[in-house]
This record gives structure tokens, C-alpha cells and sequence, in this order.
């Protein structure tokens, strides 16, 4: 095969499998947690920390998305 088919061909199968990889993991299983809640609720927790030092403390909208990803996992 020429070398730069060859290169495509890599980069496309590179591209598809990281793709897969993403919507399986993602994928909704229902209420039952999932392997990414807890990188979701760290990217959540340090995303409120950025905007409460740049804007100012609310507490409300930090504590209302903590308590649906703790809600998801109560309810089976």
C-alpha cells in the first residue's frame, strides 16, 4: 500500500476507535451510575471553583448539580 493511504487509513481507524470508545462509555444504562460520574462530578466540582473565585460565591447552583449526580446514583 502507498505510504500516505497507509497514513489515512491509520488516522481513520485511530479516529474510529476513540469514537467507539467514547459512546460505549458514555452510553445510557438508565439511573445506574456510569465509569465517568465520578470525572463529571470532579470537572464539575473545579469548574464552580473557577467561576466562585472569578465571580463570587453561589452556593445554590453548585449544590443543585452535585445533588442530581448523587440523585442519579440513589435511584436503581
Amino acid at each position: 500500500m502507498n505510504p500516505q493511504a497507509d497514513m489515512v487509513v491509520r488516522r481513520i481507524t485511530m479516529v474510529a476507535t476513540i469514537t467507539a470508545s467514547y459512546f460505549l462509555l458514555t452510553a445510557d444504562y438508565g439511573t445506574e451510575p456510569t465509569v465517568l460520574d465520578p470525572i463529571k462530578k470532579r470537572l464539575l466540582s473545579a469548574e464552580n471553583t473557577v467561576k466562585k473565585y472569578i465571580f463570587g460565591p453561589q452556593k445554590e447552583a453548585q449544590e443543585n448539580q452535585m445533588e442530581k449526580l448523587d440523585n442519579n446514583k440513589e435511584h436503581p
